[in-house]
Order: structure tokens, then C-alpha cells, then sequence
């Protein structure tokens, strides 16, 4: 037990602290949708937050990854997060002057986005190079556990602190956090080297073009990335249709909407210490489909069909209780079957294509639900199927897109079963 603390000390020291971080960037997030859509009461409004978080994201990640192979990981690191602080006070500031906007909360909403899309290869990266491989699935599931954590703690904390001191405190809570992580990374943390050298020698454009020349060369990688874009177009759907869900509904509110997504993170903290003290799976890639489909078959029916506070706590339970098990055996079959010197660039290629759907998916999610379900339910008379399937009035529109969102899910994870299967048997 000692020998594996002195092995993991450093990994402690980062992961410990960038997780506060990203507690605290999580809970101004959450107060920020909560923020906007009770200005606008527009679900496309409030998800433009996220799409301009990941446009810069999955634009720019190809070349990202080959910056990060030649830039000092710690040094990439500390630039992206006072960037991204400084974003935070301007939040901060334009909310103290009454002057906060919601075209201002995307500009800087995608300024972050950009440091993310740096930042991210060279902690990924980094995570490599200070843990030991026999570690990888144990700190993975420490990340799942710390993750699980943040999902949990964020909503009820960020709703008390919004509602008895409002978003400006939450702010604040924000920036401290940043300003421990910043200390520790800046004098605690010592990064190895990753042969930057060499990536220096190579010309940007060709490193961004080596990673995806080695996801082509390795057509088991990519067709694993793009199952997963599919499933993350269905993820970032549900995102910006939950809250139209619960929020304007009778039995919901900011409350509730904060309580049914504190499940999902009780339940990613109960799969992340399974994951942790389970031993390695026989085939991980059956693990990562099967756990998908669990999810993707049960909770957004369960969204859409139950409309009690109580059965979507379980909903969001039975969802996100296998995610930690999917993402573990997704690091592992990334991290020991990619070079270290070429983890940037494949990184970042794959950011690029599992992500690009994510954007994509918060607008439709966000336009379908506005202007296509939300109607169409408020013309329904009270006898109609479709009333007595998913209740009327507002929000009634985004349980029917939960509804096709978990039809779309399921048909996403069969179709790439029978297209990972081939690639399995062609090795």
C-alpha cells in the first residue's frame, strides 16, 4: 500500500486538486444555465452555452494535440488555466455592474472552450507520463470516483449558495478553487519530459495529419471513437433537454432539477469503486458496448415516460450506474495501445471526432424541443395518445424528445455492435 502511494504521489497531488478546480468551474456552469434559462425560458438559448464551450473544442483539438506534443505540459497547463480564471472574473465583473448578457456568456463560454481544447491533450498526456501502467485502471476509476463526486456536489451546492447568496458567490467559490490547483501545479508538480524534442522537428500540419494516419492505420481505435460520437450526439441532446423537462414542471424546479442530477452522480460514484477494485475485464470493448446500451436502453425511456420526481432520480441511477466501467476500459484500451510520443495527437484527433457530435447534439437538442415537440404537444387535445403518454404543458414536448432520444441510443449501439464485431474478426 505504501510502495503504490509513493508510486501514485504525484497523480494524487494533481488529480486531488484539479478536481476541486473542477468543482468549482462545475458549480458556475450549473448556476449559469439555471442563470439563463430563467431569463430566456428557452432550451436552444441555455444550450448554446455548451455549443460554444465545444465549437472551439472540436475545431481546433486536430491542431491542439500536435501543440501539446511539442509545448512543457505543466507550462500549457498553468496558461490555460489563468486564461480561463480570467475569463471567471469577467463573469464576475459584468454581473457586479447589472451589465451580464447572454451574447457576453458566449464569447467567453467559447474563450474557455478554446483553453480546454489545449489544455486537455497536455493533461491527458501528463497523466500518462506520472502513472505507472500496472495503475491505469485503478486511477482511472479514482477519476470516475472524483468526477462522480463534482456531479453530485454541484447541483445542491451550487442551488443553495445561488439562492442564498446568489451567482456572484458562486463565482467567487469558483476562483479559490482555481487558485489552490494553480499553487499546487505551479510548485508541487513535475512533469517528465515526452521527447518534445522531436515533435518540435516535425511541421505542425504533418503532426496534426500523424494522428489521424495512425487512428486510419488502426481501424479498430477509430471505429470504437466514432461509435462513441454517435453516442455522445444522444448524450448532449438529453443534456439540454433535461432541464426543459424539469424546470417548469409542477413537481420540478431548480430543487429537483439539482436532486435528479446529484443521482447520476451517486451513481457514477458507486461504479467508479466498483470499477476501482474490480479486476481487469477479458474483453473491454464488449464491456464499453454493453454498458452503453444499458443506458442508452433504460433512462431516457424512463425520462419520458415517468413523470415523478422519484422515478427520475432512478432513471438517472440505472443510466449513469455503468458509465464509470465504459470510461475505465475506454482509458485503458487508449492508453496502452497508443504510443506515448504520438498520445497528443491521437488524443486530440479523437476529441475531434467523439466530440464534434456534441455541439450538434445540444442544438437539436435545444431547437427540436423549442420548436418542434413543445408545440406540438401544447396543440394535443387532453384524450390524445401522445397527452397520455407525456402529460401536457410545458416541458410535456421534452419528455416525447427523451422518448427519441432513447429509440435514437439504442439504434446507435446496435449498429456499431454489428460494425465493432467485423472489425474484431478482420484482426
Amino acid at each position: 500500500m505504501k510502495t503504490t502511494v509513493k508510486e501514485l504521489k504525484n497523480f494524487i497531488l494533481l488529480w486531488s486538486t484539479q478536481s476541486l478546480s473542477q468543482f468549482g468551474s462545475a458549480m458556475t456552469n450549473f448556476a449559469l444555465v439555471i442563470f439563463l434559462y430563467e431569463k430566456t425560458g428557452s432550451a436552444l438559448q441555455t444550450a448554446l452555452l455548451s455549443i460554444c464551450s465545444y465549437a472551439p473544442y472540436v475545431l481546433m483539438s486536430i491542431f491542439a494535440g500536435a501543440l501539446s506534443d511539442r509545448w512543457d505540459k505543466r507550462r500549457t497547463m498553468l496558461t490555460c488555466d489563468v486564461i480561463a480564471a480570467l475569463c471567471t472574473v469577467s463573469v464576475f465583473v459584468l454581473i457586479r455592474t447589472d451589465t451580464l448578457v447572454p451574447w457576453h456568456m458566449y464569447v467567453l463560454n467559447a474563450v474557455n472552450g478554446l483553453m480546454n481544447t489545449v489544455q486537455q491533450p497536455a493533461s491527458d498526456v501528463s497523466m500518462s507520463l506520472i502513472i505507472p501502467e500496472k495503475h491505469y485502471q485503478r486511477t482511472s476509476g479514482l477519476r470516475s470516483f472524483s468526477n462522480s463526486l463534482v456531479t453530485i456536489l454541484t447541483p445542491v451546492t451550487a442551488t443553495v449558495v445561488l439562492s442564498f447568496f446568489g451567482i456572484g458567490a458562486v463565482i467567487l467559490i469558483d476562483l479559490v478553487t482555481f487558485l489552490a490547483a494553480f499553487v499546487v501545479l505551479l510548485f508541487f508538480i513535475r512533469i517528465p519530459d515526452a521527447n518534445r524534442e522531436t515533435a518540435k522537428k516535425e511541421p505542425l500540419l504533418e503532426a496534426a495529419k500523424g494522428g489521424l494516419r495512425y487512428l486510419n492505420e488502426n481501424r479498430l481505435v477509430l471505429t470504437l471513437i466514432l461509435f462513441l460520437a454517435g453516442i455522445n450526439l444522444v448524450a448532449s441532446a438529453y443534456n439540454a433537454t433535461l432541464p426543459a423537462k424539469i424546470l417548469p414542471r409542477s413537481n420540478g424546479g431548480e430543487i429537483v432539477l439539482g436532486t435528479v442530477q446529484s443521482c447520476a452522480g451517486l451513481a457514477t460514484l458507486a461504479g467508479s469503486v466498483f470499477v476501482t477494485l474490480m479486476p481487469a475485464p477479458k474483453n473491454r470493448i464488449r464491456v464499453i458496448f454493453l454498458t452503453l446500451l444499458l443506458s442508452m436502453g433504460i433512462e431516457n425511456f424512463m425520462l419520458a415516460f415517468c413523470h415523478t420526481p422519484v422515478m427520475w432520480c432512478m432513471a438517472q441511477v440505472i443510466g449513469w450506474l455503468p458509465i464509470p466501467l465504459m470510461n475505465a476500459n475506454l482509458d485503458v484500451v487508449l492508453r496502452t495501445g497508443i504510443p506515448i510520443e504520438m498520445q497528443g495527437r491521437v488524443f486530440s484527433c479523437r476529441n475531434t471526432l467523439q466530440f464534434f457530435t456534441i455541439p450538434i447534439g445540444y442544438f437539436l437538442g435545444g431547437f427540436l424541443t423549442d420548436n418542434v415537440f413543445e408545440p406540438l404537444l401544447l396543440r394535443q387535445s387532453a384524450e390524445s395518445l401522445l397527452v397520455r403518454l407525456f402529460e401536457s404543458g410545458k416541458g410535456a414536448g421534452a419528455s416525447m424528445m427523451l422518448f427519441i432520444l432513447g429509440l435514437t441510443g439504442v439504434s446507435v449501439c446496435l449498429v456499431f455492435r454489428y460494425v465493432l464485431r467485423k472489425e474484431i474478426r478482420s484482426k
